[in-house]
């Protein structure tokens, strides 16, 4: 084989991977003056990055790295998503708590530095302000201003495209990358060649760099989530949470108040925390609700979605909502990479190349962070 190639060839930065992670690694790189190029083994973006809830989460977020990250990644999407014609659905977060314990873990969340602009308000004041809500026997509601919400079926595609039209950034979408050994990276239709190489596959765990991720004991996660149609006119103030999300977000659930929650919330709602459930209701422009969302674990998960689970989201939702209708339009899975240890996995395989995952389901919520991090530790 010959050793000349082709300059067009020729990059700073490859990215494997076109899903937010991969994403957010090409524009870090494009905005310190890299040539970067990413390579999409599908013929667009279809997997986890536009089956989620476009929603950028910073409350909640696990102390540390995570919250860290989210708050980052956050300013980065305020700047970003004007320029790339990526409209902001809505913003902010009312989490409703139900149980007194649920009220505690809130109190609790208040007095960390998470909290940081976050308001615990009464129910006359929630009332007030978000009307949607359901708030018969509510203890309080927990209001963040941090949150923003895009539209992740579009925005990827929207983001792909600014990129590359705005940033140079060239992309190679239905070629699949084979071997990577930097700065030599062979695809199904070429070689191409990168001082540096940062490989975001997400739930790939058995092709490139295998060996390297096997000690890490990663698994899937499966999610189902639903479209739902409202009545006319009915309007969310912003993205909406309950008691069950204080025992999944661990920047409630690892707070000691969160124990005897979760205690309580295994008596009362054992079958929906064994599904893995937890309440998130977001809007889009054309008043539809997204509304999610469940978690089953495996090497494998089937692909088969279940009803059961369906109607165990929507009592959530109606529980949680004034909704006087709620038709679904619309039904899918998702799958992601998951870890007991680590909300994102950043491996160096070499000096040259990274592989990044993110393990927690917040790629969309934290990838721009993270991003910045991987390059500022390069």
């Amino acid at each position: 084989m010959t050793t000349k190639h082709s300059s067009e060839h020729h990059f700073d930065l490859i990215v494997v991977g076109a899903g937010i992670v991969g994403l957010a690694h090409a524009y870090t790189a494009a905005q310190r003056g890299l040539k970067v190029c990413v390579v999409e083994r599908d013929a667009a973006c279809v997997g986890a990055s536009i089956r989620n809830f476009g929603f950028i989460t910073v409350t909640g977020q696990g102390a540390g790295d995570t919250w860290r990250r989210a708050r980052r990644a956050r300013e980065v999407w305020g700047d970003v998503a004007p320029q790339a014609g990526i409209a902001a659905v809505h913003h902010g977060l009312y989490l409703s708590a139900f149980r007194p314990l649920a009220h505690t873990v809130l109190e609790a969340f208040m007095r960390t530095e998470m909290a940081e602009g976050c308001e615990l308000l009464g129910i006359e004041e929630a009332a007030r302000r978000a009307p949607a809500l359901r708030l018969e026997g509510a203890q309080s509601v927990l209001y963040s201003p941090h949150e923003m919400r895009v539209e992740s079926r579009t925005a990827i595609g929207l983001l792909a495209r600014w990129l590359a039209e705005a940033h140079g950034v060239q992309f190679r979408f239905g070629e699949a990358v084979l071997e990577v050994a930097t700065p030599r990276v062979r695809t199904s239709r070429a070689v191409l060649h990168a001082e540096r190489v940062a490989v975001c596959t997400n739930t790939e765990l058995h092709g490139l760099f295998a060996e390297r991720l096997a000690p890490h004991d990663l698994r899937l996660c499966q999610l189902q989530m639903l479209r739902v149609v409202p009545e006319p006119g009915f309007q969310l103030p912003g993205s909406v949470m309950a008691d069950l999300s204080l025992v999944r977000y661990h920047g409630y659930s690892r707070l000691p108040e969160a124990a005897p929650l979760l205690t309580q919330m295994r008596r009362e709602e054992g079958e929906s925390l064994d599904h893995g459930i937890h309440l998130i209701v977001v809007q889009s422009a054309d008043g539809s609700l997204v509304v999610g969302d469940s978690h089953h674990y495996g090497a494998a998960p089937e692909p088969f979605a279940s009803e059961r689970v369906d109607a165990l989201i929507l009592r959530h939702l109606r529980e949680t909502l004034q909704l006087r209708e709620a038709t679904v339009s619309a039904r899918w899975v998702g799958t992601y990479p998951s870890s007991a240890s680590t909300d994102c996995l950043i491996d160096a395989p070499d000096d040259a190349t990274r592989v990044v995952l993110v393990t927690s389901g917040t790629g969309a919520s934290t990838a721009f962070g993270i991003a910045e991090d991987v390059f500022n530790a390069w």
